[in-house]
């Protein structure tokens, strides 16, 4: 069981990592905020078919929580995809990679900012590890860039989309007692509903590239794969697995990322990118350790394990 559980975990790895790849893939295609939109929206009739049964049972709720979940959609579905496809015109599909490796930490920093979650040195540790491989990635190896203030705009965006999801992961713990297909269709109204206004301002601006060949069958890639059957794959392991080990897994994204970076997209590997990479794959790694510690000192205390986020 554990070896199926951890094929599923590598799997989904590799869609969310190949959600970076096919905006890469999109530019001149799609344009950015007509991809966001169309994810969301295409990806919520799907949702409400596969769990229809739930959604019966669940929408009363869904309406007494829906500003909530209209936020929460807003700033992790919308915020993050509209940064990271804008991001993708300007930087290195291994760049984004790179830098969505640092979403773990700031998960870290956005519970104790909202929540007062308890910190432990590890973390802070792992925290400035993972956060200097990110910078470095995003200064393109010359630390120089910092003082002159100097970054590309494409990884200052992807800076702003990483913030964006820890924010809203972080939040999820005050979600409602939703089933996950529930929940996902609610998130996926707000995505949509919070993109169409940037899809019409970018039609106003003259910026939209209505969709080629290529452009749906990326539309259609990433409505499919990083957008729902992902998501299914993950809880499957997490049934099989538990969260704790599931959510290690997570840091094969940037792994897969630059890996189909150089492979798909023939972007070239710099040797900042391996030192950025052990950075932040450290960084993640002794964070993850610290908190699965503290949980364990906290349950043979006597005290109420940390909710994990994912």
């Amino acid at each position: 069981m554990h070896r199926t559980a951890y094929l599923i975990l590598l799997l989904t790895m590799l869609m969310w990592a190949g959600n970076v790849i096919a905006g890469k893939l999109a530019v001149g295609h799609v344009s950015p905020m007509l991809l966001a939109m169309a994810r969301w929206g295409l990806a919520l009739p799907v949702l409400l078919m596969i769990g229809r049964s739930h959604w019966k049972v669940d929408r009363k709720l869904v309406r007494r929580h829906l500003p909530y979940l209209v936020i929460m959609g807003a700033l992790g579905f919308t915020a993050y995809s509209v940064a990271m496809y804008c991001a993708l015109l300007y930087t290195s599909a291994i760049n984004i990679s790179i830098e969505q490796g640092g979403m773990p930490l700031l998960v870290f920093v956005a519970s104790f900012l909202l929540f007062r979650v308890r910190v432990s040195p590890a973390q802070v540790v792992g925290f400035t590890l993972s956060f200097a491989g990110v910078l470095l990635t995003a200064l393109h190896g010359d630390l120089r860039r910092l003082f002159a203030l100097e970054m590309n705009f494409g990884d200052a965006l992807m800076l702003v989309a990483v913030v964006a999801y820890g924010l809203y992961t972080a939040a999820l713990r005050l979600k409602p007692d939703l089933h996950w297909s529930s929940l996902m269709a609610a998130l996926c109204f707000g995505g949509f509903i919070s993109a169409v206004p940037f899809a019409v301002a970018e039609a106003a601006m003259g910026a939209m590239i209505l969709p080629d060949w290529q452009g749906w069958a990326i539309i259609g890639f990433v409505v499919l794969f990083p957008s729902i059957l992902s998501q299914i794959f993950y809880i499957r392991a997490v049934e099989m697995i538990g969260a704790n080990r599931a959510g290690l897994f997570v840091n094969f994204m940037p792994l897969w990322g630059a890996l189909l970076s150089v492979l798909i997209l023939g972007e070239e590997a710099h040797t900042y990118h391996g030192v950025a990479l052990a950075m932040v794959l450290a960084g993640v790694m002794i964070a993850e350790y610290g908190s699965h510690r503290e949980s364990r000192v906290g349950a043979a205390a006597g005290e109420q394990a940390p909710t994990e986020i994912r």
